[in-house]
C-alpha cells in the first residue's frame, strides 16, 4: 500500500486519519452525552477538560487531512457509480468538513466567551478567541449542541451509504478505505482459455 491516493485507492495516511478521526468523533460523542448528566464536580471539570482536549486535537487532524487530501487527491469515484450518486457523496464529505471544522471552534468560541480556561491536556494554556459575552457564549454553545446533531446524523448516512454500496451493489466504496482489502483484478476478469496443441507443436501428433 502507497502512502499517497491513487485513481482507484485512498492511500495509507488518508485510510490512517480517517479511521483516527472516527474514532475520536465516536469518542467525543459518548464523552460529550455523559458528562453532562454528571454531578458538579473535580470529576467533571476532568472530564470537560478531556473532552475540550480531544476536540481540539481533532481540529488538528481534520486541517491535516485536508491539507493531505489536496496534496495527495483523491480516488476517481468508483465504476458505474450513477452521476447523482457521486455528486450526493461530495456534498456529504464536504459537510463533514466544515463540521468537523465547526464543532472544534464553536466549542472553542464558547469557552472563550464564557471566561472559561483552556488547557491541552493540562500541558499549556491557549489563547482565548473572542471576547467574554453571554449573548456569544449561548448562540456558539447552541451551535455546537445542534452541529453534533447534524455531524452524528451525516456520519451515520455516509456509514449506511458505504456498507450499501459494499453489500447491495457489491464494489469497492468501502474496502478501497480499508487497509489491505483490494479486489484481485484476476478474480475480475475472466481468464485465457489455452490453445489445444497443433500437430506442430507436438510431434507425437498424427
Amino acid at each position: 500500500m502507497t502512502l499517497k491516493n491513487t485513481a482507484d485507492r485512498w492511500g495509507a495516511v488518508s485510510q490512517s486519519l480517517h479511521w483516527l478521526i472516527v474514532v475520536m468523533i465516536a469518542g467525543l460523542a459518548v464523552v460529550g452525552l455523559t458528562m453532562t448528566d454528571m454531578s458538579n464536580g473535580p470529576a467533571k471539570i476532568k472530564i470537560y477538560a478531556l473532552h475540550k482536549s480531544i476536540g481540539l486535537t481533532l481540529l488538528a487532524l481534520v486541517a491535516l487531512r485536508l491539507a493531505w487530501r489536496v496534496y495527495a487527491g483523491a480516488p476517481k469515484p468508483v465504476a458505474g457509480t450513477p452521476h447523482w450518486q457521486e455528486r450526493v457523496a461530495s456534498l456529504t464529505h464536504w459537510a463533514l468538513y466544515v463540521l468537523m471544522f465547526a464543532m472544534p471552534i464553536s466549542g472553542w468560541v464558547f469557552n472563550s466567551s464564557a471566561g472559561y480556561p483552556l488547557q491541552y491536556f493540562g500541558w499549556f494554556n491557549l489563547p482565548k478567541i473572542a471576547a467574554r459575552s453571554e449573548e456569544l457564549a449561548q448562540l456558539s454553545r447552541n451551535l455546537h449542541e445542534y452541529g453534533f446533531w447534524l455531524l452524528l446524523a451525516l456520519v451515520l448516512g455516509h456509514a449506511a451509504a458505504a456498507f450499501y454500496h459494499h453489500l447491495f451493489q457489491n464494489d469497492d466504496t468501502l474496502t478501497r478505505m480499508l487497509p489491505g482489502r483490494r479486489r484481485a483484478a484476476a478474480a475480475l476478469s475472466p481468464q485465457p482459455v489455452s490453445a489445444s496443441p497443433t500437430s506442430s507443436e507436438n510431434p507425437d501428433a498424427p
